[in-house]
């Protein structure tokens, strides 16, 4: 388990797992009142959230499914990436994709935050690849025919 460091701004408790297996948090929105977003609308939602990630770790911020499903609701540009050195309040990305705008509610779980290990490439410029079945096949090419 990796500790990360947080200053929580808001007036929501710290995000924590639903569940023993759960792979991200919920952020709450950080908001004084009611924000209403109409079909298509994207706004720029504050959780009040600081974080400190150590090296080698990004947070994931992805749509949570229930908001997509019920309310047409989700995160652009996702999954989002905050990257070890960002130490700006996490924001989320709504947008709006149903024919009925939405009511976003102060402490509303918006999103949740994965934390996920990475590693940065080490970019090695050669003039061929190695060969593979696939070769350049893609978008769709190893679905159905």
């Amino acid at each position: 388990m990796v500790e990360i460091k947080i200053i929580n701004r808001s007036k929501n408790e710290l995000p924590q797992y639903e569940t023993i297996q759960s792979a991200g948090v919920d952020l709450r929105a950080d908001i004084a009142e009611d924000i209403r977003l109409n079909p298509l609308e994207r706004i720029l939602v504050g959780t009040g959230l600081y974080i400190s990630l150590p090296k080698g770790f990004e947070a994931q911020i992805r749509p949570r499914s229930g908001m997509a499903y019920k309310h047409g609701l989700t995160v652009l540009n996702s999954p989002g990436t905050i990257d070890a050195d960002y130490r700006g309040e996490i924001k989320v990305l709504m947008v709006n994709i149903s024919n009925e705008a939405y009511t976003i509610k102060p402490a509303e779980r918006l999103a949740q935050m994965v934390i996920a290990q990475h590693e940065q490439a080490a970019w090695m410029e050669v003039s061929l690849l190695d060969e593979t079945k696939r070769g350049e096949g893609g978008f769709g090419s190893t679905g159905k025919n």
